[in-house]
């Protein structure tokens, strides 16, 4: 039998990039705990198999087409989640990329800057504002931002748009739960480190070495997947977190804790002997 403080039965999630990856293991595991979902993401047919896994689960799931780095289309998806539920209790806000592509500092052109801060930041900013608007009016909620590792230390590879957005993020995560938790809005992130999607396949199928690089910054042995998203996920959602607000929380397979130097067992190509 699970803890009742864990339980989300009741409760209505918003979660961006509920098509695939880490957005639609945390739809599902919200719809496993009990709570109804709206789904958004570009891709409507990858949307129609998160909705069939919830629905599979017991629960509703309503999928928008939305571009969460558009300000008109996310205002216009919660005009439909207030047609749909009433309500909001928690939000994933889990979309947002690199933009249109990496480059070198010294390349890096303002249009590619801005498409990704506009999606990072901007985009995000606004979910959280309208998810914030409405927790308030009602019974509070949750406010969950995915940051990646990269926005707390340097990924390096021409990820410095990328890096900044998130770390955007972390400060936006910090900034936000001082302003609202009195008022009943807890926001805290996610940390990640590399977690298995269709895009980190290819890389790594690409470019063989790139899954030892990763390797070597993960103690624990071994790439995420996205079903390690939802335990901390419906932690951050449900009264088992009732006093925790402002944390940036790693899930990183012990990435951030460990000296960007040191070595481990079991890391590709670690040194013979270990200092």
């Amino acid at each position: 039998m699970s803890h009742p403080l864990f339980d989300l039965t009741g409760r209505v999630g918003l979660v961006s990039g509920a098509a695939s990856g880490i957005g639609k293991a945390m739809s599902i595991g919200f719809a496993e705990a009990g709570a109804d979902l709206i789904l958004a993401d570009l891709n409507e047919a990858g949307m129609k198999d998160t909705v069939r896994q919830i629905e599979a689960a017991g629960r509703r799931a309503v999928p928008v087409v939305c571009d969460v780095s558009d300000g008109a289309q996310i205002r216009a998806m919660f005009e439909r989640l207030d047609r749909e539920y009433g309500r909001i209790d928690m939000i994933g806000n889990v979309a947002g990329g690199d933009g249109p592509g990496n480059k070198l500092p010294l390349e890096i052109s303002e249009e590619v800057v801005v498409r990704t801060l506009q999606g990072l930041i901007v985009g995000r900013l606004i979910c959280c504002q309208e998810a914030a608007k409405r927790m308030m009016k009602g019974d509070g909620g949750s406010i969950i931002n995915i940051v990646s590792i990269g926005g707390l230390t340097s990924l390096g590879r021409s990820h410095m748009a990328y890096g900044i957005g998130m770390g955007g993020v972390a400060q936006m995560t910090r900034d936000l739960s001082t302003e609202w938790s009195s008022k009943g809005v807890r926001v805290n992130a996610i940390v990640c480190a590399q977690i298995m999607n269709q895009g980190l396949k290819e890389r790594i199928a690409d470019d063989p070495k790139l899954g030892d690089t990763f390797l070597r910054g993960l103690p624990i042995g071994r790439l995420g997947q996205p079903d390690d998203i939802k335990g901390l996920a419906i932690f951050l959602s449900s009264d088992a977190s009732a006093w925790v607000t402002g944390a940036l929380i790693p899930l990183d397979g012990g990435n951030l804790a460990k000296n960007a130097g040191g070595s481990h067992p079991g890391m590709p190509n670690a040194p013979d002997e270990q200092t």
